[in-house]
C-alpha cells in the first residue's frame, strides 16, 4: 500500500516538473497577442491621428473660405447698387451729349434721370429724410440754426438738405432749420 501512496505524489512531482515547462510554452502564444494588440491599437492611433489632421485641416480651410467671402462680400457689396448708377450716368452723359437742346427738353431729361435715381435709392433701400414740420431728432437731423417761430418749439421749420438712410442707418443726416419759442420783450418766453 505504500506503492500506491508513493504513486500520488510521484505524480504530483512529475506534474510539478511539467508545469514549469508548459508555462514557458503559453508565454510565446501571449506574447504575440500582446504584439499585435499593440500593432492594432498604433494602427487606430494612427488612423484617429490622421483623421485629426484631416479635420484641423478642413476647420482651416472653412476659415481662410469664410475670410475670402468676407473679404469678397466687402468688396462687391456696392455692385449692384453701382450697376444701377450707370444708367443713371449715362442718361446725364446722353443730355449733355445732345447739341442744341432747348431749356425745356434738359429739364425734361434732369426729370427723367431723377426718376431712374429715385427708383435706384428705392431698389437699394436708400430713404430720404425730410422732415419739414417733424420734431427735431439729433439722430436723424442736424441743426445748423434755431429762429424764434411762432408754434411749437423744437420742430424742424426749414430744412436746408435733406437726409438719407440706408435701412435703419443714417447716411446722412438733414441739415435743418429748428423753431424756438418766441421771446417777449421782458426776456420770458411768449405763450
Amino acid at each position: 500500500m505504500q506503492d500506491i501512496d508513493k504513486e500520488p505524489a510521484a505524480i504530483t512531482e512529475a506534474a510539478a516538473i511539467d508545469a514549469p515547462t508548459a508555462e514557458p510554452a503559453a508565454a510565446p502564444e501571449t506574447m504575440p497577442s500582446l504584439e499585435e494588440m499593440l500593432k492594432a491599437a498604433e494602427l487606430k492611433a494612427e488612423e484617429h491621428h490622421d483623421a485629426w489632421l484631416r479635420a484641423k485641416a478642413e476647420g482651416e480651410n472653412i476659415r481662410r473660405r469664410a475670410q475670402e467671402d468676407i473679404a469678397k462680400a466687402g468688396k462687391f457689396a456696392a455692385e449692384k447698387f453701382a450697376g444701377e448708377m450707370l444708367a443713371v450716368k449715362d442718361s446725364l452723359e446722353a443730355a449733355l451729349a445732345s447739341p442744341n437742346q432747348d431749356a425745356e427738353a434738359l429739364k425734361g431729361g434732369v426729370e427723367l434721370t431723377l426718376k431712374q435715381l429715385i427708383a435706384a435709392f428705392e431698389r437699394s433701400n436708400v430713404t430720404e429724410i425730410n422732415p419739414l414740420e417733424d420734431k427735431f431728432d439729433p439722430h436723424k437731423h442736424q441743426a445748423i440754426s434755431q429762429l424764434e417761430a411762432d408754434g411749437e418749439p423744437n420742430r424742424v421749420i426749414n430744412v436746408l438738405q435733406k437726409g438719407y438712410a440706408l435701412h435703419e442707418r443714417i447716411l446722412r443726416p438733414a441739415l435743418v432749420v429748428v423753431a424756438k419759442a418766441k421771446v417777449s420783450g421782458d426776456g420770458t418766453p411768449a405763450a
